[in-house]
């Protein structure tokens, strides 16, 4: 069983930074990808940026290109989003998933953690 464990979620204002950080333990190894996902009221899960646990390979949404960066730890199991110049709509519950290739769709990530929550007041 694999088990992902998203902090480091909180309230900051608009052009602000957080960062966030994904834990993972147990059978890590059953998936290559690493993703992060948000998703806001109302709103469907959406992909934010993903990293090959083996290679460091990188790939963002549009809509976060050049504002966040996401990277790993592979010694301490542990996937990071830097999240920088923070806008409103970047507001939502953000999520770390783990799936076994590298694609931005969320039926494609087969554990996640229960995420946490990110707000950007105006």
């Amino acid at each position: 069983q694999v088990q992902l464990v998203e902090s480091g979620g909180g309230l900051v204002q608009a052009g602000g930074s957080l960062r966030l950080s994904c834990a993972a333990s147990g059978r890590t190894v059953s998936g290559d990808a690493l993703g992060w996902f948000r998703q806001a009221a109302g709103k469907e899960r959406e992909f934010v940026a993903l990293i090959s646990w083996r290679f460091g390979s990188t790939y963002y949404a549009d809509s976060v290109k050049g504002r966040f960066t996401i990277s790993r730890d592979n010694a301490k199991n542990t996937v990071y989003l830097e999240m920088n110049s923070l806008k409103p709509e970047d507001t939502g519950v953000y999520y770390c998933a783990m799936g076994a290739v590298l694609i931005g769709r969320p039926q494609a990530y087969d554990y996640w953690g229960q995420g946490t929550q990110v707000t950007v007041s105006s």
